[in-house]
């Protein structure tokens, strides 16, 4: 016992600053790189890795020489076959990592003239509203940083039209040629209609969300894009960001989602991280977090 107390005081003692710096960040790469692939397509690559890494380990234990020499001469070339099975999360997480920085996300103005914005958004929340009234069904997608053309599919339409009331219901009104597909609203005009968008992978979406609603959280997990969707099986109003869906949104917290998320401010004001956190617990129906949250409990 006195042993084993003088080997752990010496073990303690050999510790220096920078090995616990070394620790510690090593610790919050693994947390975010976990954080990064639950709930995507790469935890369930990875977690096909981790299994062969134990038949690979029950190999040695074993002494199975041929399944270990079939091993160690695949790891020679496994990392090429990592980085071509992670292609679009590492593309992802570059993409975000450009966009938030290691200082926290960047204020964003989704157009220079926020007056001008304002009036989008009011618009685009008007034909909304008047599209779920009517139970008809819209996808309008807001660039922000990312370029969407290389993420559009199909025949899309170019337009470079004012963002107005009377042109978004007439675009999602249906037998109307542009009706089927998302528009695309860049610097407030509307840039591209009837646009055919990637889908989610995703497994754990509600199996009640269709087609429009996969599009627009597919969209906004590949870009820092923003998908308003209106459901036309229910009548309601939602919203996708990163990844996460809104549903069920009041014309109100719409709006200041909207604000937020194109980083618009209100009255010199932005809505608190506090209240952001309170509209996601209330509206969102799918959250990639909560599998964090449950993972680390």
């Amino acid at each position: 016992m006195f042993e084993f107390n003088l080997i752990f005081s010496e073990l303690i003692l050999s510790i220096r600053w920078n090995d616990i710096l070394d620790i510690f960040i090593v610790a919050v790469i693994i947390y975010y790189l976990l954080k990064f692939l639950i709930g995507t397509r790469g935890w369930q690559i990875l977690t096909g890795i981790g299994i062969v890494l134990s038949l690979w380990f029950f190999a040695k234990l074993l002494k199975l020489k041929t399944v270990v020499w079939i091993f160690d001469n695949l790891w020679t070339v496994g990392i090429f076959f990592l980085i071509v099975l992670f292609q679009p999360e590492i593309r992802n997480a570059l993409a975000k990592l450009g966009e938030k920085g290691f200082l926290g996300e960047r204020g964003f103005y989704f157009n220079k003239n926020s007056r001008n914005s304002k009036k989008v958004i009011d618009e685009v929340i008007r034909a909304s509203t008047f599209l779920a009234e009517k139970r008809i069904g819209a996808l309008i997608i807001f660039e922000r940083f990312t370029k969407l053309e290389h993420y559009l599919e199909g025949n899309y339409v170019k337009l470079d039209a004012l963002v107005s009331l009377e042109l978004i219901i007439n675009i999602f009104e249906p037998k109307t040629p542009l009706h089927d597909g998302a528009i695309v609203i860049r610097n407030n005009r509307i840039a591209y209609a009837k646009c055919v968008l990637p889908l989610t992978i995703n497994t754990d979406i509600p199996s009640h969300l269709g087609t429009r609603h996969r599009a627009g959280i597919g969209i906004t997990e590949e870009t820092d894009a923003v998908a308003l969707i209106v459901s036309e099986e229910r009548g309601t109003i939602s919203l996708a960001y990163d990844g996460i869906l809104y549903s069920d949104l009041d014309n109100l917290t719409l709006k200041k989602l909207l604000m937020e998320f194109l980083g618009i401010e209100t009255n010199k004001r932005n809505i608190t991280k506090d209240l952001r956190e309170i509209i996601r617990d209330k509206y969102s129906d799918y959250n990639p977090l909560r599998k964090v949250n449950k993972w680390k409990r």
